[in-house]
């Protein structure tokens, strides 16, 4: 199953409402997976305070708050993943 990129942090509270609010967007779709900024200094350095930022396949979503459309914009257009 393909998977949507969340780069968060730790005790963010923009982050955790993105994610809950994402999780019924993405089910059955792709699967969610939380990225700590902290944990790597190349995202700290790239993402700085910008938390959370939405990512899918490396682009650019969204970023502060779950742009729907955006999501659902991406995914239609991701090629079917080979199960193969």
């Amino acid at each position: 199953m393909r998977a949507i990129q969340v780069f968060s942090r730790r005790g963010c509270h923009l982050c955790e409402v993105l994610i809950e609010e994402l999780m019924p967007v993405v089910r059955d779709v792709c699967r969610v997976e939380v990225l700590d900024v902290d944990s790597r200094p190349e995202w700290r350095e790239a993402y700085g305070k910008r938390v959370p930022v939405v990512e899918f396949d490396g682009d650019f979503v969204c970023q502060y708050y779950l742009d729907r459309d955006a999501i659902m914009a991406r995914l239609a257009r991701a090629a079917p993943e080979d199960d193969e």
